[in-house]
């Protein structure tokens, strides 16, 4: 260890004090005070650089993803729910719907104030871009860039309102996932809710979808044991197999008024001819679909059907349901299913040509064909669903015009099993949410705060055992950076305690805080461990920095590098920088907690465990420069700089419990364990100074051990003594 005393003459703790050292110190503190505006010089400009950003105006995106719009409306409020939208248009067409969130669904994020965002929807509820405006989230506005932000909103293009959206995970029977921001959990889920709900209040308005209901009605089974033998005229008779039939005098009206009114008119003695003849069923009912088909054939069309899939036969003359566009590009392009707000078209994979059906009394049928409905489209056989098939005229070389036409289908009861209908459970709440996702993390950080609550209560007893000791304590701390910090982002940071003082000052709600599982029952940890034991089980247990800078520390010593201890009197006063840089916090904090959050930098938490020094370049030298200081000496941030730590340590004073336990000779004239305190929290006197205490527990190792312990050592001595008078004595009585 290297020695520095020699600057500090033993004047320095004598009524000379001042008069000896004096220059020295001013010395000192110049140099350091250097040192830090030359970080400034290089931090400040760059932390202010990415601290702005104004709002965007919403129009030149509008225009740029509608290029081919010819109007777009002002700001006006829909007829349902008032809600404040432009619509885009193409002469008489709709090409779109935009809206701000913030005009509909204003959310608070983790600052405390919403992220306004503009979002565009196509007429049929597709998302077509999604675009931040404007936020106030620290996390984003210093340290991840603006390019991540946007990847995240680009994943809405092409999903549908309709979709159930989730930020993280994997797709499943209910949820589309989307990837989440490394660093920006918390607030990409809030704008995850402000975007999907903003959306459905909008397209609930303009009759998109439809609002849902308070019941669910479980989806029905096929009852597949079922079979009744029965030709084509109880099939279409009971509704078994439905029919839409189109007169050509249909197709004419349907037209009228528009550029093919008279294209390929029927004349008037053929108004009545079929234009159109198709039969529409579910075939995997086997009352259905077995005397349709021969044995054989069934088997073959539903032997690879899987769960929750389904089949649609459609069997037509005249007018083609087939068409030929799925051989240029694979789709059907004629027809659809609808079910409630579910739209559902074929590709040729999805396609069964058929030859022959082989029921009694079936007329002859130009086409045949089997779709396979797929899983994912949550079909329900038995609630009633709709064939459509589209009808196209040419106007012109590539110009043409569409109609539809729908039949309906009502599912016999005899066919299905239908579950009772439920009431609908509410929708989880944000926190809820988040809560919820998160559920694994909060067991588990649960789990690692009874661990530590039962080393402090069994302490007395596992200090005796130093190497076990050492151990576990050295494990507790690689647990605590790997997974509080890097893995779950579970640093408590000064911005946290600004961030509670303004609620309290102005709409308290404990939603802003319980939006992040992790910070909040570190908080709650905290307090607990505030109030029972000071700030010393937090700083010395549960900071990830801390920890880190503790391991970076026992490194440096395995590697014998040397290690640099102030004298007392020279570190005691440098306590007090962390409290200037608190109480300058605190000062700005109450004009803006904007600007504290800038300033609050100063920690170096955000670059090392939130964003994995993945930003600019004198952030990552700030976080590097206290990590390598933490070679050669211990928790220098934690000491001197930390102004989390000074805050915390103000209430300490008056925690209930003192459980490390001290000697009279401790201090005078024993040094050992002051010498040994890892932060030098042990004062000359040999009181434990509860602010500065990390409990490291390494006085108690050495409290109870009569190797190192002066006092025990010579308490061992005594009874050794008094042992040895007694056998002689003993001895010269016989």
């Amino acid at each position: 260890m290297v020695n520095y005393s020699y600057l500090f003459p033993k004047t320095c703790i004598s009524q000379q004090w001042l008069l000896t050292c004096a220059p020295m110190l001013n010395s000192l503190f110049r140099r350091m005070l250097i040192t830090v505006l030359l970080i400034a010089t290089f931090f400040i400009p760059s932390s202010y650089a990415l601290f702005v950003s104004p709002p965007k105006d919403p129009m030149p995106f509008i225009q740029a993803q509608f290029p081919d719009a010819t109007a777009i409306s002002d700001k006006t409020p829909t007829e349902v729910g008032g809600y404040p939208i432009w619509t885009i248009r193409n002469g008489d067409d709709i090409l779109g719907y935009a809206f701000e969130t913030n005009d509909i669904a204003r959310i608070p994020a983790y600052s405390g104030e919403p992220v306004n965002m503009l979002v565009a929807i196509d007429p049929q509820g597709t998302y077509l871009i999604v675009k931040v405006l404007e936020h106030h989230e620290p996390i984003i506005l210093a340290g991840i860039p603006e390019s991540k932000l946007w990847a995240f909103t680009d994943q809405y293009t092409g999903l549908s309102v309709r979709d159930r959206l989730k930020v993280g995970g994997n797709n499943s029977e209910n949820y589309v996932a989307i990837d989440g921001l490394s660093g920006a959990t918390v607030t990409v889920m809030v704008m995850n809710v402000g975007i999907t709900k903003a959306t459905k209040k909008v397209a609930q308005a303009l009759a998109i979808i439809k609002k849902p209901s308070g019941m669910i009605q479980p989806i029905s089974t096929i009852k597949t044991e079922l079979f009744e033998p029965a030709n084509w005229s109880q099939l279409t008779g009971d509704g078994s197999i439905r029919q839409l039939f189109l007169s050509r005098e249909t197709i004419d009206n349907s037209f009228f008024g528009t550029a093919a009114e008279h294209v390929n008119e029927a004349r008037s003695d053929e108004k009545q001819d079929m234009f159109a003849e198709i039969y529409y069923t579910l075939i995997d009912i086997p009352t259905i679909g077995k005397n349709l088909f021969s044995a054989s054939d069934y088997r073959w069309l539903t032997a690879n059907l899987k769960p929750g899939e389904h089949l649609v036969g459609v069997f037509g003359n005249g007018y083609s349901f087939k068409g030929s566009g799925y051989v240029r590009g694979g789709i059907f392009d004629r027809i659809q299913v609808h079910q409630k707000d579910n739209a559902i078209s074929f590709r040729d994979l999805q396609h069964e040509r058929v030859t022959d059906i082989f029921i009694a009394g079936a007329p002859k049928f130009k086409e045949m064909s089997v779709f396979r409905i797929a899983a994912h489209h949550e079909f329900d056989p038995g609630a009633e669903w709709a064939f459509e098939l589209l009808v196209r005229r040419q106007t012109g070389p590539v110009d043409s015009l569409f109609n539809s036409f729908r039949g309906q289908y009502d599912m016999l009861d005899k066919y299905v099993d239908t579950p009772p209908a439920i009431i609908r459970p509410p929708e989880l709440t944000l926190t809820q949410q988040v809560w919820q996702e998160r559920n694994t993390e909060v067991i588990l950080l649960i789990g690692l705060m009874v661990v530590l609550l039962l080393i402090l209560f069994f302490q007395d007893v596992l200090v005796r055992y130093p190497k076990f000791m050492h151990n576990l304590r050295h494990g507790f701390l690689v647990v605590t950076v790997v997974l509080i910090g890097w893995s779950w982002g579970g640093q408590l940071s000064i911005v946290n305690v600004f961030t509670f003082l303004q609620a309290l000052m102005h709409d308290f709600s404990w939603d802003l805080f319980l939006l992040d599982p992790i910070i909040f029952i570190l908080w709650c940890a905290a307090a607990v461990t505030m109030l029972l034991w000071g700030r010393a089980v937090y700083c010395g247990w549960l900071c990830p920095f801390g920890a880190l800078q503790e391991l970076v520390n026992v490194f440096g010593r395995f590697i014998k590098l040397p290690q640099i201890e102030l004298p007392y009197a020279v570190h005691e006063r440098l306590w007090a920088i962390k409290y200037l840089i608190l109480l300058a916090l605190f000062g700005v904090s109450l004009e803006s907690l904007a600007a504290a959050e800038q300033l609050a930098e100063i920690e170096p938490f955000k670059t090392t465990f939130l964003l994995k020094f993945d930003r600019e370049w004198p952030f990552v030298a700030w976080a590097s420069l206290l990590l390598l200081s933490s070679l050669f000496n211990r928790k220098t941030f934690c000491r001197y700089l930390c102004p989390l730590g000074a805050a915390l340590s103000v209430p300490s004073k008056l925690s209930l419990f003192q459980w490390l336990k001290r000697r009279s000779e401790c201090g005078q004239p024993c040094k050992t364990c002051a010498k040994e305190c890892e932060i030098q929290a042990i004062q000359p006197n040999g009181e434990i100074n509860m602010r500065e205490c990390h409990y490291c527990l390494d006085c108690q190792v050495t409290y109870f051990n009569e190797e190192k312990c002066p006092p025990l050592k010579k308490l061992a001595r005594k009874k050794r003594k008094i042992s040895d008078e007694q056998i002689i004595a003993i001895t010269n009585t016989e």
